[in-house]
């Protein structure tokens, strides 16, 4: 890897954020068991975090393609641990909502300036960019187990333990905003004379690649959220076990997720990366299908592959879009990460009202189709020249 340490810390930081977009799914059986939420109202709560992160990702993104924005990756990181700290204080719906929303929004801001500084400290590297994704894969890895830790053992009125991981995220991000006062690293190019990080200013952008790119995104989005969502309480139902059974589903799912972005650096370093996100589009679909079709302890196997097909494309989709978009590397770097994640909870109360009518199964058989419809965009894609942004103080 480019820059070990600074890698070594926003992949730390990244993971501190990404805890609380895991989170939200985490607390879905606690609010259904504690306050009788129905499939269609713990759902809400996760559109309710990935809705603004959705609308706001980009809009940062833009932001940091004109300004520098470095301190935005401590504040945001506290921002969404106060969110999700706060949630289980208030027995009102919309108060739960509403702080949903706040960690969500913090969410939103860290991701496009992070995704920018490490493409800088990756010095261009598919591998390096991969570690970075790696941590906020172990972030959401790491949810069930932490949020089953402290909800378990008091019930909701303990969430505000769940701040911890933000502090230590913000302190983390310290040493690699001093770093980006240091000189130019011998890695990257000297600053464009308009004082933005583009690379150079006659690189050609791609549009219909990126909108493409984008749509792929969209459809990962909602079989992946719809998946966080529902899987905790989906397999006790096929497999047995209990709540137990189900964090356990919910952490081979994020685990399975650290596992695809460590591959998918590798084997993009082989193949390319357009090869190798078709190639793990095709898998998900039969990973997909095993989930919903296949009963007892197999179900398990066939969540890893999920999430592993899923995966493999994250970081790979991250440097194709600032590829396609060579000029506007905050703006691809908001709408991909934005939309990664947040774009799939607005499916979510549609699966959540589905399952209410007919059966958790049911609600989740359409997301079979939408690993596929992610293979079609990407089927006539190509590989872009791959760049590396030069640096920008702030």
């Amino acid at each position: 890897m480019v820059n070990n340490k600074p890698i070594v810390a926003l992949s730390a930081g990244h993971a501190c954020v990404d805890v609380y977009q895991g989170a939200v799914a985490a607390l879905v059986p606690f609010l259904v068991a504690e306050r009788a939420y129905t499939y269609a109202a713990a759902s809400g709560v996760v559109l309710a975090a990935s809705l603004l992160s959705s609308v706001a990702q980009p809009l940062f993104g833009a932001l940091t393609d004109r300004w520098p924005l470095p301190w935005l990756l401590p504040v945001s990181t506290l921002l969404a641990g106060l969110g999700i700290a706060l949630s289980g204080l208030s027995g009102s719906y919309a108060v739960t909502l509403g702080l949903a929303a706040v960690s969500g929004l913090g969410i939103a801001a860290y991701h496009p300036e992070s995704a920018r500084v490490a493409r800088i400290a990756a010095g261009g590297s598919h591998t390096a960019m991969g570690w970075f994704s790696l941590g906020g894969n172990l972030g959401f890895a790491a949810a069930p187990l932490l949020v089953a830790a402290v909800v378990a053992a008091g019930g909701l009125r303990f969430t505000p333990l769940l701040a911890v991981p933000a502090v230590v995220g913000c302190l983390l991000c310290l040493p690699v905003l001093r770093g980006l006062n240091s000189p130019v690293r011998p890695a990257a190019r000297d600053a464009s004379p308009a004082g933005r990080d583009d690379v150079a200013s006659d690189a050609a952008s791609d549009a219909a690649s990126f909108v493409r790119l984008s749509l792929a995104v969209v459809c990962r989005s909602v079989v992946f959220v719809g998946l966080s969502t529902f899987i905790s309480l989906y397999v006790p139902a096929r497999a047995g076990g209990g709540t137990a059974a189900g964090t356990a589903a919910l952490f081979v799912l994020y685990l399975g997720g650290a596992v695809g972005t460590v591959l998918g650096g590798g084997l993009a370093g082989r193949w390319g990366r357009v090869t190798v996100v078709r190639a793990s589009y095709l898998l998900s679909v039969a990973a997909v299908a095993g989930v919903v079709l296949v009963p007892g302890p197999a179900i398990y196997l066939f969540v890893a592959l999920a999430c592993v097909g899923l995966y493999v494309p994250f970081s790979l989709q991250i440097t194709l879009a600032q590829d396609y978009l060579p000029t506007r590397v905050g703006t691809a770097g908001g709408v991909t990460l934005g939309l990664t994640v947040s774009v799939g909870g607005l499916a979510g109360p549609l699966i959540g009202a589905l399952a209410d009518a007919t059966s958790l199964q049911t609600a989740l058989a359409p997301l079979i189709a939408m690993p596929a419809l992610s293979w079609l965009a990407f089927r006539t894609l190509r590989e872009p020249a791959a760049r590396i942004p030069a640096v920008r103080r702030p």
